[in-house]
């Protein structure tokens, strides 16, 4: 394989990648925007009337942040606390979309 063949892909490998990545950042935040946000708030940091109300923890807080995405896609699945199981509402896919928009709020 000649060089210029060599770079060509390593490129376009790299742009779809990264272009991958922020579809998937850009397809969470609409599911957050749409499934999330009325309890977590735009910021995740849970400061809604319905997130005050049910005492929701921010994104920002030391166990969250610590917390594996797999963690995080099983709490979304299944429910925790006063949150319901989202497992028949969203696919895999979206779910994980959404624990990935989610690690970009706890950066913010």
């Amino acid at each position: 394989m000649t060089m210029l063949k060599y770079v060509t892909r390593v490129c376009v490998a790299s742009l779809l990648a990264v272009s991958t990545l922020s579809f998937a950042q850009k397809s969470g935040a609409d599911t957050y925007k749409a499934k999330c946000q009325s309890c977590h708030g735009a910021d995740g940091a849970g400061n809604t009337p319905a997130g005050k109300s049910m005492k929701v923890v921010s994104f920002s807080a030391p166990d969250i942040v610590s917390a594996s995405d797999a963690d995080l896609i099983a709490d979304t699945k299944n429910g925790k606390g006063k949150m319901p199981a989202y497992a028949s509402k969203l696919s895999d896919d979206q779910i994980k979309d959404v624990v990935a928009y989610i690690r970009t709020l706890q950066k913010k």
